[in-house]
């Protein structure tokens, strides 16, 4: 079957979703990723002020999605108010009238690129998750068999703040105004354990015992929710503590978590 898409707006940003209907015998649709930025601004406004920062998400060298402020060039500074784009996660994983693979890689590079007007630190929340028809989340489905392949080359993991279904990066690197940094994903693949995944149910009637089998994935999506945020480069460590609650130091442009 040829994969659909639909699109949705979260509170904080635009997002976008996709739905993909495969042409499987064991569930009769997977899919589902969106992509948001979460914008966060540096308290000490004395040395940098909320549109200074600014944040893009790029993916497969493409930029889908972005929060910064406007830029008055008249003016020399920003007009308050905001630049948002949103594109689609994932849009290009399938051909069209392709079938999704259990089990295959498909490219998803993904990296930050700062797109305001200092230097800045960023931070990644990944969240990975399975839900019904409905859109409702499936707690019982494992997160895991959504396989987002990480890059730590420059990134730092924070297992304190690692769930089941969340995954946290900090860059561990400065990023320059207009650079990108590293990338912190590089592939996406759903397992081949999803076809496995069974449950029998027995009902006896008389002297006949009827056995039917479920599949626990019939039917449901997935969903790979990417947010980026930002602080500036100045006191960064007072900055990290009271906008992300992460103690860090940083020696000579690299950050360490504590």
């Amino acid at each position: 079957m040829k994969g659909t898409r639909r699109s949705g707006k979260s509170q904080i940003v635009t997002i976008a979703i996709f739905v993909l209907a495969v042409g499987l015998l064991l569930f009769s649709s997977i899919g589902g990723a969106r992509a948001a930025l979460n914008y966060f601004s540096d308290v000490y406004e004395s040395r940098a002020q909320t549109q200074d920062i600014g944040v893009t998400l790029i993916e497969n060298g493409i930029e889908v999605s972005n929060r910064d402020y406007k830029y008055n060039r008249e003016m020399e500074r920003a007009d308050g108010t905001w630049d948002e784009n949103a594109g689609t996660l994932l849009a290009g994983m399938l051909k069209e009238g392709e079938e999704l693979k259990l089990g295959y890689q498909y490219a998803e590079e993904l990296k930050v690129k700062n797109s305001g007007t200092i230097p800045q630190y960023v931070r990644v929340s990944i969240y990975k998750y399975w839900v019904d028809q409905e859109g409702e989340k499936l707690q019982e489905l494992s997160p895991d068999l959504i396989e987002l392949n990480l890059n730590l080359d420059d990134w730092l993991l924070d297992e304190s703040a690692a769930t089941k279904e969340r995954t946290v990066l900090y860059y561990s690197k400065e990023l320059a105004i207009d650079s990108e940094s590293q990338p912190f994903a590089d592939g996406l693949t759903i397992s081949t354990v999803v076809a496995n995944r069974v449950a029998q149910n027995v009902e006896i009637e008389g002297s006949h015992q009827n056995l039917t089998t479920v599949y626990e994935y019939d039917g449901v999506r997935f969903i790979v929710d990417v947010k980026v945020d930002a602080i500036q480069n100045h006191n960064i460590e007072d900055a990290a503590w009271s906008e992300w609650g992460r103690r860090v130091t940083v020696n000579n442009g690299t950050l360490s978590l504590q």
